[in-house]
């Protein structure tokens, strides 16, 4: 096997570098919110269009699928509840069936009890707030400032060394 080669920070460097930053958040939703910095970047945005609630509540049921264990689940699905969707929750999200939740369902929770909610949530970031933010300061400026950094001096250097040693 020919040896491993990094990229000078120790990184084994691959010649088709998987989207990174802006790029893969621009890709899809799903991207962004894999990205913890994508994460912040959309809260950031949804914070000013005061609809922070909405990724909060996504983010928020993803954690509740991975809750281990009956008490954890009904502590957890309360919280969930109080916090988003209970008529007096301090950031309450809107979405349709809300009433019908009851605070019955709360004693036996199940991993996929919020999943109708968040999927209309989920889609109501990706065909609204979503494509807004991909127009936004707060992505076009974090795009500018990868790009340049991209373009620095020394991400120039790492990259002509890469191609000197695939061209040999």
């Amino acid at each position: 096997f020919p040896p491993e080669i990094n990229d000078g920070e120790g990184h084994p460097s691959s010649s088709h570098q998987a989207l990174k930053g802006t790029s893969k958040w621009a890709t899809s939703l799903e991207n962004l919110l894999e990205d913890p910095e994508g994460v912040k970047r959309f809260r950031e945005f949804l914070k000013k269009e005061f609809s922070e609630e909405n990724v909060l509540f996504w983010l928020a049921c993803e954690e509740f699928k991975k809750t281990q264990g009956k008490k954890q689940m009904q502590e957890k699905a309360k919280e969930i509840y109080v916090t988003f969707l209970s008529s007096k929750a301090s950031s309450q999200v809107n979405v349709e069936g809300q009433s019908r939740l009851s605070e019955t369902i709360l004693e036996t929770p199940h991993p996929l009890m919020f999943q109708k909610l968040q999927d209309q949530i989920f889609n109501l970031m990706k065909y609204d707030s979503y494509s807004r933010f991909l127009k936004s300061d707060i992505f076009l400026n974090h795009k500018k400032s990868e790009e340049q950094e991209e373009n620095s001096p020394e991400a120039q250097t790492a990259a002509k060394r890469a191609s000197r040693i695939y061209n040999t």
